[in-house]
Protein backbone atom coordinates (compact mmCIF):
# COMPACT_ATOMS: atom_id res chain seq x y z
CA UNK A 1 0.00 0.00 0.00
CA UNK A 2 1.39 3.42 -0.95
CA UNK A 3 2.28 6.09 1.59
CA UNK A 4 -0.41 8.46 0.24
CA UNK A 5 -3.13 5.86 0.75
CA UNK A 6 -1.93 5.19 4.28
CA UNK A 7 -1.95 8.90 5.13
CA UNK A 8 -5.42 9.30 3.66
CA UNK A 9 -6.67 6.40 5.78
CA UNK A 10 -5.17 7.89 8.96
CA UNK A 11 -6.71 11.26 8.08
CA UNK A 12 -10.11 9.65 7.58
CA UNK A 13 -9.86 7.79 10.88
CA UNK A 14 -8.87 10.99 12.67
CA UNK A 15 -11.84 12.80 11.17
CA UNK A 16 -14.21 10.00 12.12
CA UNK A 17 -12.86 10.16 15.67
CA UNK A 18 -13.57 13.89 15.70
CA UNK A 19 -17.14 13.22 14.50
CA UNK A 20 -17.68 10.70 17.29
CA UNK A 21 -16.26 13.03 19.92
CA UNK A 22 -18.37 15.94 18.68
CA UNK A 23 -21.65 14.07 18.66
CA UNK A 24 -21.01 12.68 22.14
CA UNK A 25 -19.86 15.88 23.86
CA UNK A 26 -21.22 19.31 24.58
CA UNK A 27 -21.00 22.24 22.18
CA UNK A 28 -19.08 23.72 20.57
CA UNK A 29 -18.47 21.06 17.98
CA UNK A 30 -15.08 20.96 16.27
CA UNK A 31 -13.94 19.55 12.94
CA UNK A 32 -10.20 19.61 12.41
CA UNK A 33 -8.10 18.50 9.45
CA UNK A 34 -4.46 19.01 10.43
CA UNK A 35 -1.92 18.87 7.63
CA UNK A 36 1.40 20.17 6.39
CA UNK A 37 0.10 22.96 4.19
CA UNK A 38 1.38 26.43 5.14
CA UNK A 39 -2.18 27.69 4.58
CA UNK A 40 -4.60 27.56 7.48
CA UNK A 41 -8.34 27.64 6.82
CA UNK A 42 -10.89 28.60 9.43
CA UNK A 43 -14.61 27.94 8.98
CA UNK A 44 -16.74 29.25 11.80
CA UNK A 45 -20.27 27.96 11.20
CA UNK A 46 -23.37 28.83 13.19
CA UNK A 47 -26.27 26.49 12.57
CA UNK A 48 -28.78 29.28 12.22
CA UNK A 49 -30.08 31.08 9.19
CA UNK A 50 -33.13 32.28 7.30
CA UNK A 51 -35.29 29.47 8.70
CA UNK A 52 -34.78 31.09 12.12
CA UNK A 53 -35.95 34.51 10.95
CA UNK A 54 -38.96 35.85 12.86
CA UNK A 55 -42.04 35.77 10.64
CA UNK A 56 -42.17 39.57 10.49
CA UNK A 57 -38.43 40.02 9.91
CA UNK A 58 -37.37 37.93 6.89
CA UNK A 59 -33.70 38.56 6.16
CA UNK A 60 -32.67 39.17 9.77
CA UNK A 61 -30.26 36.20 9.91
CA UNK A 62 -28.57 37.28 6.68
CA UNK A 63 -28.27 40.91 7.76
CA UNK A 64 -26.85 39.88 11.14
CA UNK A 65 -24.20 37.71 9.51
CA UNK A 66 -23.27 40.48 7.08
CA UNK A 67 -22.99 42.96 9.97
CA UNK A 68 -20.36 40.73 11.54
CA UNK A 69 -18.51 39.80 8.37
CA UNK A 70 -18.57 43.21 6.68
CA UNK A 71 -18.67 45.57 9.64
CA UNK A 72 -16.30 46.87 12.25
CA UNK A 73 -15.56 45.62 15.74
CA UNK A 74 -15.72 47.39 19.09
CA UNK A 75 -12.14 48.62 18.67
CA UNK A 76 -11.67 48.69 14.87
CA UNK A 77 -13.62 50.29 12.06
CA UNK A 78 -14.41 48.26 8.96
CA UNK A 79 -11.78 50.24 7.01
CA UNK A 80 -9.16 49.47 9.62
CA UNK A 81 -9.93 45.77 9.34
CA UNK A 82 -9.67 45.85 5.55
CA UNK A 83 -6.40 47.78 5.75
CA UNK A 84 -4.97 45.32 8.27
CA UNK A 85 -5.88 42.30 6.13
CA UNK A 86 -4.65 43.76 2.85
CA UNK A 87 -0.93 43.07 3.43
CA UNK A 88 -1.83 39.48 4.34
CA UNK A 89 -3.77 39.10 1.04
CA UNK A 90 -6.76 37.71 2.88
CA UNK A 91 -10.25 38.52 4.10
CA UNK A 92 -13.19 37.06 5.99
CA UNK A 93 -16.06 35.93 3.76
CA UNK A 94 -19.54 35.42 5.13
CA UNK A 95 -22.55 33.75 3.56
CA UNK A 96 -25.80 32.47 4.99
CA UNK A 97 -28.56 30.09 4.01
CA UNK A 98 -31.62 28.56 5.63
CA UNK A 99 -29.84 26.67 8.41
CA UNK A 100 -26.21 27.83 8.37
CA UNK A 101 -24.26 31.08 8.58
CA UNK A 102 -20.63 30.60 7.65
CA UNK A 103 -17.52 32.74 8.18
CA UNK A 104 -14.52 31.64 6.13
CA UNK A 105 -10.94 32.85 6.37
CA UNK A 106 -7.65 31.54 5.03
CA UNK A 107 -4.15 32.78 5.71
CA UNK A 108 -0.51 31.73 5.77
CA UNK A 109 0.45 30.26 9.12
CA UNK A 110 3.08 33.03 9.56
CA UNK A 111 0.15 35.49 9.73
CA UNK A 112 -2.20 33.23 11.67
CA UNK A 113 -2.05 35.04 15.02
CA UNK A 114 -2.69 38.45 13.48
CA UNK A 115 -5.39 37.23 11.12
CA UNK A 116 -7.21 35.19 13.73
CA UNK A 117 -7.11 38.13 16.13
CA UNK A 118 -9.09 40.15 13.59
CA UNK A 119 -11.51 37.35 12.69
CA UNK A 120 -12.14 36.62 16.37
CA UNK A 121 -13.03 40.25 17.06
CA UNK A 122 -15.36 40.41 14.07
CA UNK A 123 -17.45 37.50 15.29
CA UNK A 124 -17.17 37.88 19.07
CA UNK A 125 -16.89 41.68 19.45
CA UNK A 126 -19.02 43.29 16.72
CA UNK A 127 -19.10 47.08 16.70
CA UNK A 128 -22.75 47.57 15.71
CA UNK A 129 -21.96 50.95 14.13
CA UNK A 130 -24.79 52.91 12.52
CA UNK A 131 -22.79 53.67 9.37
CA UNK A 132 -21.95 49.97 8.87
CA UNK A 133 -25.60 49.05 9.36
CA UNK A 134 -26.81 51.60 6.81
CA UNK A 135 -24.22 50.44 4.25
CA UNK A 136 -24.91 46.75 4.75
CA UNK A 137 -28.67 47.15 4.66
CA UNK A 138 -28.38 49.16 1.43
CA UNK A 139 -26.17 46.41 0.01
CA UNK A 140 -28.83 43.82 0.82
CA UNK A 141 -31.57 45.91 -0.76
CA UNK A 142 -29.46 46.36 -3.89
CA UNK A 143 -28.71 42.64 -3.96
CA UNK A 144 -32.45 41.93 -3.96
CA UNK A 145 -33.71 44.63 -6.29
CA UNK A 146 -30.77 45.14 -8.65
CA UNK A 147 -28.46 42.12 -8.66
CA UNK A 148 -31.08 39.38 -8.27
CA UNK A 149 -34.35 40.85 -9.48
CA UNK A 150 -32.98 43.25 -12.07
CA UNK A 151 -29.87 41.63 -13.52
CA UNK A 152 -30.11 37.86 -13.07
CA UNK A 153 -33.18 36.20 -14.59
CA UNK A 154 -31.81 32.70 -13.99
CA UNK A 155 -31.16 33.05 -10.26
CA UNK A 156 -34.37 35.05 -9.94
CA UNK A 157 -36.38 32.13 -11.31
CA UNK A 158 -34.55 29.57 -9.18
CA UNK A 159 -35.01 31.54 -5.97
CA UNK A 160 -38.67 32.32 -6.67
CA UNK A 161 -39.25 28.59 -7.20
CA UNK A 162 -38.22 27.97 -3.59
CA UNK A 163 -40.53 30.76 -2.44
CA UNK A 164 -43.58 29.27 -4.14
CA UNK A 165 -42.78 25.70 -3.11
CA UNK A 166 -42.38 26.73 0.53
CA UNK A 167 -45.28 29.18 0.85
CA UNK A 168 -46.03 29.74 4.54
CA UNK A 169 -43.02 27.62 5.58
CA UNK A 170 -39.87 28.82 7.43
CA UNK A 171 -38.00 28.30 4.12
CA UNK A 172 -40.59 30.41 2.28
CA UNK A 173 -38.63 33.61 1.76
CA UNK A 174 -35.43 34.62 0.03
CA UNK A 175 -32.41 34.38 2.37
CA UNK A 176 -31.76 38.09 1.82
CA UNK A 177 -35.27 38.75 3.10
CA UNK A 178 -37.82 41.12 1.64
CA UNK A 179 -37.26 44.74 0.78
CA UNK A 180 -40.04 46.01 3.03
CA UNK A 181 -38.76 44.03 6.04
CA UNK A 182 -35.15 45.13 5.51
CA UNK A 183 -36.20 48.77 5.45
CA UNK A 184 -37.84 48.41 8.88
CA UNK A 185 -35.00 46.57 10.62
CA UNK A 186 -32.88 48.21 13.29
CA UNK A 187 -29.53 47.54 14.88
CA UNK A 188 -31.42 46.40 17.97
CA UNK A 189 -33.09 43.66 15.88
CA UNK A 190 -29.68 42.39 14.79
CA UNK A 191 -28.32 42.50 18.33
CA UNK A 192 -31.27 40.49 19.62
CA UNK A 193 -30.82 37.85 16.89
CA UNK A 194 -27.09 37.68 17.64
CA UNK A 195 -27.69 37.14 21.38
CA UNK A 196 -30.26 34.43 20.77
CA UNK A 197 -28.65 32.44 17.95
CA UNK A 198 -24.88 33.06 18.04
CA UNK A 199 -24.33 30.55 20.80
CA UNK A 200 -22.07 27.64 21.62
CA UNK A 201 -24.96 25.27 20.99
CA UNK A 202 -25.14 26.46 17.35
CA UNK A 203 -21.37 26.69 16.85
CA UNK A 204 -19.16 24.46 14.70
CA UNK A 205 -15.46 25.35 14.62
CA UNK A 206 -13.66 24.09 11.53
CA UNK A 207 -9.90 24.30 11.06
CA UNK A 208 -7.57 22.80 8.45
CA UNK A 209 -3.93 23.08 7.43
CA UNK A 210 -0.60 23.48 9.18
CA UNK A 211 -1.69 25.24 12.34
CA UNK A 212 0.25 24.89 15.64
CA UNK A 213 -1.07 22.17 17.98
CA UNK A 214 -1.94 24.69 20.70
CA UNK A 215 -3.88 26.99 18.33
CA UNK A 216 -7.14 25.05 18.44
CA UNK A 217 -7.22 25.24 22.22
CA UNK A 218 -6.96 29.02 21.92
CA UNK A 219 -9.90 29.14 19.53
CA UNK A 220 -11.97 26.97 21.86
CA UNK A 221 -11.23 29.25 24.82
CA UNK A 222 -12.10 32.38 22.87
CA UNK A 223 -15.45 31.11 21.57
CA UNK A 224 -16.37 29.81 25.02
CA UNK A 225 -17.23 33.47 25.68
CA UNK A 226 -20.45 32.93 23.70
CA UNK A 227 -23.55 32.04 25.70
CA UNK A 228 -24.33 28.34 25.86
CA UNK A 229 -27.77 28.80 24.30
CA UNK A 230 -29.98 26.14 22.75
CA UNK A 231 -29.78 24.48 19.35
CA UNK A 232 -31.87 25.83 16.48
CA UNK A 233 -33.94 22.71 15.70
CA UNK A 234 -34.51 22.37 11.97
CA UNK A 235 -35.32 18.65 12.16
CA UNK A 236 -38.74 19.70 13.46
CA UNK A 237 -39.68 21.89 10.51
CA UNK A 238 -43.18 21.39 9.13
CA UNK A 239 -43.62 19.58 5.85
CA UNK A 240 -43.85 21.89 2.83
CA UNK A 241 -47.33 22.53 1.45
CA UNK A 242 -48.73 19.81 -0.78
CA UNK A 243 -48.70 20.53 -4.51
CA UNK A 244 -51.90 19.01 -5.87
CA UNK A 245 -51.62 20.11 -9.50
CA UNK A 246 -49.12 21.55 -11.96
CA UNK A 247 -48.85 25.28 -11.24
CA UNK A 248 -47.03 28.04 -13.12
CA UNK A 249 -45.86 31.41 -11.83
CA UNK A 250 -44.82 33.79 -14.61
CA UNK A 251 -42.65 36.68 -13.48
CA UNK A 252 -43.26 39.48 -15.92
CA UNK A 253 -40.07 41.34 -16.73
CA UNK A 254 -38.64 43.31 -19.65
CA UNK A 255 -36.10 40.71 -20.74
CA UNK A 256 -34.97 39.18 -24.02
CA UNK A 257 -35.32 35.48 -23.15
CA UNK A 258 -37.31 33.10 -20.97
CA UNK A 259 -35.82 31.32 -17.94
CA UNK A 260 -37.59 28.27 -16.48
CA UNK A 261 -37.22 26.53 -13.13
CA UNK A 262 -39.46 23.68 -12.03
CA UNK A 263 -39.57 21.20 -9.21
CA UNK A 264 -41.14 19.81 -6.05
CA UNK A 265 -40.07 18.82 -2.51
CA UNK A 266 -38.33 15.50 -1.87
CA UNK A 267 -37.96 13.77 1.48
CA UNK A 268 -34.34 12.74 0.85
CA UNK A 269 -31.15 14.33 2.11
CA UNK A 270 -27.58 13.20 2.76
CA UNK A 271 -27.55 10.16 5.00
CA UNK A 272 -30.94 8.89 3.88
CA UNK A 273 -30.95 5.41 2.30
CA UNK A 274 -31.96 6.61 -1.18
CA UNK A 275 -29.63 9.61 -1.36
CA UNK A 276 -26.81 7.81 -3.24
CA UNK A 277 -29.30 6.35 -5.74
CA UNK A 278 -30.81 9.78 -6.43
CA UNK A 279 -27.29 11.17 -6.80
CA UNK A 280 -26.73 8.71 -9.64
CA UNK A 281 -30.08 9.67 -11.13
CA UNK A 282 -29.40 13.40 -11.05
CA UNK A 283 -25.92 12.92 -12.49
CA UNK A 284 -27.24 10.90 -15.43
CA UNK A 285 -30.22 13.15 -16.03
CA UNK A 286 -28.64 16.58 -15.64
CA UNK A 287 -25.31 16.87 -13.80
CA UNK A 288 -24.40 20.55 -13.46
CA UNK A 289 -22.09 21.58 -16.32
CA UNK A 290 -21.43 17.94 -17.26
CA UNK A 291 -23.82 17.19 -20.11
CA UNK A 292 -26.50 14.84 -18.83
CA UNK A 293 -29.58 13.59 -20.63
CA UNK A 294 -31.37 16.99 -20.47
CA UNK A 295 -28.34 18.78 -21.87
CA UNK A 296 -27.94 16.28 -24.71
CA UNK A 297 -31.57 16.36 -25.79
CA UNK A 298 -32.18 20.08 -25.36
CA UNK A 299 -28.89 21.75 -26.25
CA UNK A 300 -26.81 19.28 -28.23
CA UNK A 301 -29.59 17.76 -30.29
CA UNK A 302 -31.73 20.88 -30.71
CA UNK A 303 -29.63 23.94 -29.86
CA UNK A 304 -32.42 25.41 -27.75
CA UNK A 305 -30.31 27.10 -25.08
CA UNK A 306 -27.05 27.10 -23.16
CA UNK A 307 -27.61 24.44 -20.55
CA UNK A 308 -30.18 22.25 -18.78
CA UNK A 309 -29.52 20.69 -15.38
CA UNK A 310 -31.20 19.07 -12.40
CA UNK A 311 -30.48 19.04 -8.67
CA UNK A 312 -31.49 17.24 -5.48
CA UNK A 313 -29.74 19.80 -3.25
CA UNK A 314 -29.76 23.58 -3.13
CA UNK A 315 -27.24 24.92 -5.67
CA UNK A 316 -27.20 28.73 -5.83
CA UNK A 317 -24.98 30.84 -8.08
CA UNK A 318 -24.89 28.12 -10.71
CA UNK A 319 -23.97 30.59 -13.43
CA UNK A 320 -20.63 31.26 -11.73
CA UNK A 321 -19.82 27.95 -10.05
CA UNK A 322 -18.75 24.62 -11.51
CA UNK A 323 -19.20 22.73 -8.23
CA UNK A 324 -21.64 23.21 -5.36
CA UNK A 325 -20.61 25.25 -2.35
CA UNK A 326 -20.36 23.55 1.06
CA UNK A 327 -22.13 24.71 4.23
CA UNK A 328 -25.53 25.14 2.64
CA UNK A 329 -26.91 22.11 4.46
CA UNK A 330 -30.68 21.75 4.69
CA UNK A 331 -32.95 19.28 6.41
CA UNK A 332 -35.42 19.60 3.53
CA UNK A 333 -34.55 19.62 -0.18
CA UNK A 334 -36.32 19.82 -3.53
CA UNK A 335 -35.84 18.16 -6.90
CA UNK A 336 -35.30 20.95 -9.40
CA UNK A 337 -34.78 21.33 -13.14
CA UNK A 338 -33.06 24.49 -14.34
CA UNK A 339 -33.60 25.44 -17.99
CA UNK A 340 -31.16 28.20 -18.84
CA UNK A 341 -32.88 30.95 -20.88
CA UNK A 342 -34.39 30.18 -24.25
CA UNK A 343 -35.66 32.47 -26.99
CA UNK A 344 -39.37 33.33 -26.56
CA UNK A 345 -40.56 31.40 -29.68
CA UNK A 346 -39.18 28.21 -28.10
CA UNK A 347 -40.20 28.91 -24.51
CA UNK A 348 -43.24 26.67 -24.19
CA UNK A 349 -41.73 23.92 -26.34
CA UNK A 350 -38.64 23.88 -24.10
CA UNK A 351 -40.78 23.53 -21.00
CA UNK A 352 -42.72 20.71 -22.63
CA UNK A 353 -39.50 18.98 -23.64
CA UNK A 354 -38.12 19.11 -20.08
CA UNK A 355 -41.39 17.70 -18.72
CA UNK A 356 -41.43 15.05 -21.46
CA UNK A 357 -37.92 13.94 -20.51
CA UNK A 358 -38.85 13.95 -16.83
CA UNK A 359 -41.85 11.76 -17.62
CA UNK A 360 -39.60 9.33 -19.50
CA UNK A 361 -37.17 9.24 -16.57
CA UNK A 362 -39.94 8.32 -14.14
CA UNK A 363 -41.41 5.67 -16.43
CA UNK A 364 -38.21 4.12 -17.78
CA UNK A 365 -35.52 4.89 -15.21
CA UNK A 366 -31.86 4.93 -16.16
CA UNK A 367 -30.73 2.54 -18.91
CA UNK A 368 -28.69 -0.30 -17.47
CA UNK A 369 -25.86 0.39 -19.92
CA UNK A 370 -25.49 3.96 -18.55
CA UNK A 371 -25.53 3.03 -14.88
CA UNK A 372 -21.93 1.85 -14.59
CA UNK A 373 -20.57 4.83 -16.50
CA UNK A 374 -22.46 7.26 -14.28
CA UNK A 375 -21.43 5.50 -11.09
CA UNK A 376 -17.80 5.52 -12.19
CA UNK A 377 -17.98 9.25 -12.95
CA UNK A 378 -19.44 10.06 -9.53
CA UNK A 379 -16.80 7.98 -7.76
CA UNK A 380 -14.18 10.30 -9.26
CA UNK A 381 -16.23 13.50 -9.10
CA UNK A 382 -16.42 13.42 -5.30
CA UNK A 383 -12.64 13.88 -5.27
CA UNK A 384 -13.10 17.11 -7.25
CA UNK A 385 -15.52 18.42 -4.64
CA UNK A 386 -12.91 18.05 -1.88
CA UNK A 387 -9.78 18.81 -3.90
CA UNK A 388 -8.55 21.51 -1.49
CA UNK A 389 -8.26 21.48 2.28
CA UNK A 390 -10.68 24.39 2.41
CA UNK A 391 -13.38 22.52 0.48
CA UNK A 392 -12.64 19.27 2.33
CA UNK A 393 -13.18 21.12 5.58
CA UNK A 394 -16.49 22.51 4.35
CA UNK A 395 -17.74 19.06 3.40
CA UNK A 396 -16.54 17.61 6.70
CA UNK A 397 -18.63 20.18 8.57
CA UNK A 398 -21.65 19.29 6.45
CA UNK A 399 -21.08 15.61 7.18
CA UNK A 400 -21.05 16.35 10.89
CA UNK A 401 -24.30 18.27 10.52
CA UNK A 402 -26.00 15.47 8.59
CA UNK A 403 -24.59 12.77 10.87
CA UNK A 404 -22.72 10.88 8.13
CA UNK A 405 -19.07 9.79 7.79
CA UNK A 406 -16.46 11.55 5.67
CA UNK A 407 -18.34 12.62 2.53
CA UNK A 408 -15.94 11.10 0.01
CA UNK A 409 -15.88 7.73 1.73
CA UNK A 410 -19.64 7.84 2.31
CA UNK A 411 -20.35 8.38 -1.38
CA UNK A 412 -17.80 5.88 -2.69
CA UNK A 413 -18.87 3.16 -0.28
CA UNK A 414 -22.54 3.74 -1.04
CA UNK A 415 -22.01 3.79 -4.80
CA UNK A 416 -20.13 0.51 -4.69
CA UNK A 417 -23.22 -1.21 -3.27
CA UNK A 418 -25.75 0.24 -5.71
CA UNK A 419 -27.43 -1.60 -8.55
CA UNK A 420 -29.45 -0.21 -11.48
CA UNK A 421 -32.55 -1.64 -9.81
CA UNK A 422 -31.80 0.38 -6.66
CA UNK A 423 -31.57 3.61 -8.64
CA UNK A 424 -34.73 3.02 -10.62
CA UNK A 425 -36.65 2.04 -7.49
CA UNK A 426 -35.57 5.30 -5.84
CA UNK A 427 -36.69 7.24 -8.92
CA UNK A 428 -40.13 5.63 -8.82
CA UNK A 429 -40.40 6.35 -5.10
CA UNK A 430 -39.27 9.98 -4.98
CA UNK A 431 -39.43 11.54 -8.46
CA UNK A 432 -42.57 12.49 -10.33
CA UNK A 433 -43.55 14.24 -13.55
CA UNK A 434 -46.80 15.71 -12.20
CA UNK A 435 -47.77 18.12 -9.42
CA UNK A 436 -44.93 20.50 -10.23
CA UNK A 437 -44.28 24.09 -9.32
CA UNK A 438 -43.00 25.95 -12.40
CA UNK A 439 -41.54 29.44 -12.50
CA UNK A 440 -40.83 31.37 -15.68
CA UNK A 441 -39.21 34.78 -16.08
CA UNK A 442 -40.36 36.38 -19.32
CA UNK A 443 -41.46 39.56 -21.06
CA UNK A 444 -44.56 38.64 -23.05
CA UNK A 445 -46.32 36.71 -20.32
CA UNK A 446 -49.76 37.07 -21.94
CA UNK A 447 -48.61 35.14 -25.02
CA UNK A 448 -46.86 32.49 -22.93
CA UNK A 449 -49.87 32.09 -20.66
CA UNK A 450 -52.17 31.65 -23.68
CA UNK A 451 -49.83 29.04 -25.16
CA UNK A 452 -49.61 27.16 -21.86
CA UNK A 453 -53.38 27.03 -21.47
CA UNK A 454 -54.29 26.54 -25.12
CA UNK A 455 -54.82 23.29 -26.94
CA UNK A 456 -52.75 24.19 -30.00
CA UNK A 457 -49.32 22.56 -30.41
CA UNK A 458 -46.24 24.68 -29.68
CA UNK A 459 -43.63 23.58 -32.26
CA UNK A 460 -40.02 24.77 -31.98
CA UNK A 461 -38.44 27.38 -34.25
CA UNK A 462 -35.03 26.12 -35.37
CA UNK A 463 -32.31 28.02 -37.20
CA UNK A 464 -31.09 24.90 -38.98
CA UNK A 465 -32.39 21.52 -40.14
CA UNK A 466 -32.62 18.72 -37.60
CA UNK A 467 -32.40 14.93 -38.06
CA UNK A 468 -35.62 13.11 -38.78
CA UNK A 469 -35.48 11.38 -35.40
CA UNK A 470 -35.60 14.78 -33.71
CA UNK A 471 -38.37 16.05 -35.96
CA UNK A 472 -40.47 12.98 -35.24
CA UNK A 473 -39.98 13.34 -31.50
CA UNK A 474 -40.82 17.05 -31.69
CA UNK A 475 -44.28 16.16 -33.01
CA UNK A 476 -44.90 14.33 -29.74
CA UNK A 477 -43.28 16.95 -27.52
CA UNK A 478 -45.13 19.95 -29.00
CA UNK A 479 -48.40 18.39 -27.82
CA UNK A 480 -47.13 16.97 -24.53
CA UNK A 481 -49.91 17.65 -21.98
CA UNK A 482 -49.16 20.27 -19.36
CA UNK A 483 -52.35 19.60 -17.35
CA UNK A 484 -52.85 23.26 -16.48
CA UNK A 485 -56.09 24.90 -15.52
CA UNK A 486 -56.75 28.61 -15.89
CA UNK A 487 -56.31 29.16 -12.16
CA UNK A 488 -52.97 27.32 -12.23
CA UNK A 489 -51.13 30.01 -14.22
CA UNK A 490 -50.36 33.22 -12.31
CA UNK A 491 -48.59 36.32 -13.59
CA UNK A 492 -46.71 38.55 -11.13
CA UNK A 493 -44.85 41.79 -11.97
CA UNK A 494 -41.14 41.51 -11.25
CA UNK A 495 -41.32 44.64 -9.08
CA UNK A 496 -43.39 42.71 -6.53
CA UNK A 497 -41.01 39.75 -6.16
CA UNK A 498 -39.04 39.77 -2.87
CA UNK A 499 -40.74 43.05 -1.98
CA UNK A 500 -43.13 42.04 0.81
Amino acid sequence: MGRGTSLQRRSTLALLFTFAACTASAAPRVVELPGKSPLVTLRIVFTTGAASDPADKPGLAHLTGEMLGDGGTKSLTYKQIVDAMYPMATSVRVYSDKEMTTFVGETHRDNLDKFYGLMRQMILEPGWRADDFARIRDDSLNALRVSLRGNNDEELGKEELYNVIYRGHPYGHEDLGTASALQKMTIADLQDFYKQHYTQANLIIGIAGGYPPEFLARVRRDFAALPEGTVDRFDRLPAPPRIGHNRVTLVEKDTRSVAWSLGFPIDVKRGDPDYPALLVMTSWFGQHRQGGRLFVRMREARGLNYGDYDYIEYFPRGMARLEPQPNLARQQQIFQIWIRPVEPPNAVFSLRLAMYELDRLVKNGIPAEDFEKTRSFLSKYVNVLTKTKASELGYAIDSLYYGIPNYTEYIKTSLAKLTPADVNAAIRKHIRATDLEIVGVAKDTDAIRSALLGEAPTPPAYNSAKPQEIMDEDKIVERFPLHLRTEDVTVVPVETVFEN
